[in-house]
């Protein structure tokens, strides 16, 4: 049997190699806005679905983080890509994060984009019945894009959004990976790794703020960075795409400038 191959698309031929994951509400898609304006000729961008999105909708897997991280490592040995960096959004950000475990010699850098810190996110009360019940309910998954960044968007943006969110996730999926990316702790396995990491919180954000980041990832990892975003929410791909890739290439070129050399 063939081992499960995660559905990507490639851009660009540089020779820093990048892994560019989702979150939750979204598939590879979720980084349409930023794609015309990345730098193609220093960096190759894998965009990835993860299982349960995408056009790995009805993949079969247990939807957890460790799992997502071990199919990154999956097809960066099919890609040919013995070293990388990886970009996360939310969701994405804990499987960047799980990377540091799972193959932390490979990792040249991870960037999160709100990320969701290795320690989960517990939820209680409303809160929990909120995000659990967002699997099937689309008025849940607007009210948390509403929530996520400052309650000023846009109500068509809002709906396109949460569209596309329906579209693209099995919600069966959709709701496994709520236990995993809320639950699972494991930052004691990864607390004081060395691979740089660079945490962009959005000014707009309340649930992933710039002060979750330094009560976790900043403390967490001795060589972390953060930025903050000020027109941003939860969704800078989408609120403020130029002012996101500069920031997060900006952090990747910097390891050319360490000695990273090509991967």
């Amino acid at each position: 049997m063939t081992s499960f191959v995660l559905p990507h698309e490639v851009h660009g031929d540089g020779p820093h190699k990048v892994f560019a994951v989702h979150g939750w509400f979204a598939d590879r898609s979720a980084y349409a806005a930023v794609l015309p304006d990345l730098d193609r000729t220093r960096f190759s961008y894998a965009l990835v679905d993860l299982r349960g999105y995408g056009e790995a909708r009805d993949a079969p897997g247990s939807f957890t983080t460790a799992e997502a991280a071990g199919d990154l490592v999956e097809l960066a040995d099919r890609l040919g890509w013995e070293r990388f960096s990886v970009i996360g959004h939310s969701m994405g950000g804990a499987v960047a994060q799980r990377l540091l475990a799972v193959a932390p010699h490979r990792l040249r850098r991870i960037a999160g984009v709100s990320p969701v810190p290795a320690s989960g996110m517990p939820l209680a009360g409303e809160q929990a019945v909120l995000f659990a019940d967002a699997a099937h309910r689309a008025e849940n998954r607007r009210a948390i894009i509403d929530l996520t960044t400052g309650g000023g968007r846009p109500a068509a943006w809002l709906d396109r959004m949460v569209a596309a969110s329906l579209e693209r996730s099995d919600a069966k999926a959709f709701r496994a990976w709520l236990d995993s990316w809320a639950g699972d702790d494991f930052s004691a396995d990864v607390t004081g790794s060395e691979v740089p990491a660079l945490a962009v919180a959005g000014a707009l954000d309340p649930a992933l703020s710039a002060e979750v980041m330094r009560l976790t990832w900043m403390s967490w990892y001795p060589r972390a960075q953060l930025a903050v975003l000020p027109g941003a929410g939860h969704y800078a791909m989408d609120e403020t795409p130029l002012d996101l890739i500069r920031t997060v290439e900006d952090f990747l070129r910097a390891d050319d400038a360490h000695g990273g050399g090509p991967a």
